[in-house]
């Protein structure tokens, strides 16, 4: 959780505002910029730009976008380039790289792009990162992503919670969980059709041998994730670029011979080589980046803001820049932690929800002390649902913890609710200073050496099953001198701490 002090997630308004474009919009008709058929389109390409802008915010807002002007700047050159091979050239196209640990890549209507940390770890050449950029543009390009605006996506931790809470309790809800099952996260995770991946693989591959990029990269990245998948299928994850962009044999099978049938233009890449392209990953971080905050187990610890909370040891942890949430798998009861104001004085942070939902709240309220600080304490409800809600005031920011249950399950719940209120407490000093993070770095092998050998003497975090995956390489496959590798290194957090 980066914990952007006073942010607010709009999802109410943009989604009636959505429901209205698409009533007023039914049944235009429009040519397909990459079909070339007419199709019936649901929104204009200026209300495509709009909601396009309004989820990009969300983006940043929920998701974030990665602080690394110079890999931002390498994907955003990879991107332009190939925009102006686009079929499709009525929108903007905008690149980003999303603060993201799984591996993804997606586009929102009007031409925003994205791709996340998460999936340039897997990345081995400019080739094969033009062909997933080339990919999401094509969705853009033949407006996929306008006709699934109406989807609704799965990633909604404790919808089944929040959702038919009705009355004066509707506006409190939606500001303690705002953000939660919101437009832009349909619009990640949603599938499209087997049609539509397969004519955004193609156009993208088109794309990037007009800009000068090898086609066959696409067909290449595609083999890696179904390999990361396979290597990961054994435990749980989040919804990433499986989902949304299943790799299958026979779809590396189909783009690997597109590929033969296109001819590269001769263009000079961004990155001279192999190796100059992996020396832009150097040192990105892999993994939970510790200035968000690490969860370790059911923990989680933030080193700049100096605090830790503890959860109930068998209930899941998301963490966003907005909100940090864990639930059970059932979702029927949730605790949400976020900041909500700024300042030393808890009943600010009530006084914050009182304006945003309209509620009487500060004098049913009492005050007290947390493990030394400053505290407020209250509940709210209906006959649906009951908030335990504290505020804590700590470093110059009021922290908002609700415990979200249903009414007639509340009272088996709320010694849990309070157990976690009780766990904020500051960081001591050994618990900050041992939170490491993994570093993707770049080892030259030695001449006939193993990826199992190399693995060892490097110390890399990733053991050698992951490395050969995520360098495109054969368990069998012997090294040659000097051959860059990536691994990854835990090494010590060295942010600034804010206390």
């Amino acid at each position: 959780m980066m914990l952007r002090p006073l942010a607010r997630v709009r999802t109410r308004a943009t989604d009636i505002a959505l429901l209205t474009l698409l009533s007023i919009t039914a049944g235009a008709c429009s040519i397909n910029p990459v079909s070339k058929m007419p199709e019936v389109t649901l929104l204009t390409v200026e209300q495509e730009k709009k909601i396009g802008e309004e989820e990009a915010k969300k983006v940043e807002q929920q998701m974030g976008l990665l602080d690394n002007e110079a890999l931002t700047g390498y994907v955003n050159g990879v991107g332009q380039r190939l925009a102006k091979e686009s079929p499709r050239q009525d929108v903007p196209y905008q690149f980003h790289v999303v603060d993201m640990t799984e591996p993804n890549a997606f586009a929102l209507p009007g031409g925003y792009v994205y791709v996340t940390r998460g999936l340039l770890a897997l990345v081995n050449t400019e080739d094969e990162l033009a062909g997933v950029v080339g990919h999401e543009i094509g969705h853009v390009a033949a407006r996929h992503t306008v006709q699934r605006v109406s989807r609704q996506g799965p990633f909604a931790l404790i919808t089944n919670l929040v959702s038919g809470v009705t009355g004066f309790f509707v506006p409190i809800v939606g500001d303690i969980v705002g953000g939660v099952g919101n437009f832009a996260q349909s619009l990640v995770f949603s599938p499209y059709s087997r049609s539509q991946e397969s004519q955004a693989d193609e156009v993208g591959q088109e794309m990037a041998a007009k800009a000068g990029w090898n086609p066959a990269g696409l067909a290449i990245f595609l083999d890696t994730l179904g390999r990361e998948e396979a290597l990961l299928s054994d435990g749980p994850r989040k919804p990433s670029f499986f989902d949304s962009h299943p790799a299958t044999p026979d779809r590396v099978k189909h783009t690997t011979k597109h590929a033969k049938e296109l001819t590269q233009a001769s263009r000079e890449p961004i990155a001279a080589n192999r190796d100059a392209f992996l020396a832009r990953l150097d040192g990105l971080v892999v993994g939970q980046r510790a200035a968000n905050g690490i969860i370790q187990g059911s923990t989680y610890r933030h080193p700049d803001l100096n605090f830790v909370i503890q959860f109930p040891a068998s209930w899941n942890v998301d963490n966003t820049p907005v909100q940090l949430a864990s639930a059970p798998k059932d979702g029927d009861k949730a605790v949400v932690l976020r900041t909500v104001a700024q300042g030393n004085d808890p009943l600010d942070g009530v006084r914050a929800l009182e304006k945003a939902s309209k509620a009487s709240l500060i004098s049913k309220t009492q005050t007290m002390t947390i493990n030394g600080l400053q505290a407020a304490k209250t509940q709210v409800g209906d006959s649906r649902v009951t908030v335990d809600l504290t505020w804590i005031a700590y470093g110059g920011m009021i922290y908002q913890i609700a415990g979200l249950a249903e009414t007639k399950n509340f009272d088996a719940v709320r010694l849990v609710f309070q157990s976690v209120v009780q766990s904020f407490r500051p960081l001591s000093a050994d618990e900050r200073n041992s939170i490491r993070e993994k570093r993707l770095r770049l080892v030259k092998a030695h001449a006939g050496e193993t990826v199992e050998a190399l693995t060892t003497r490097s110390g890399s975090a990733w053991k050698a099953g992951q490395v050969t995956v995520a360098n495109g390489l054969q368990p069998t496959d012997v090294l040659q001198e000097g051959q860059l590798i990536k691994i990854t290194i835990e090494e010590p957090y060295a942010g600034t701490q804010v206390r």
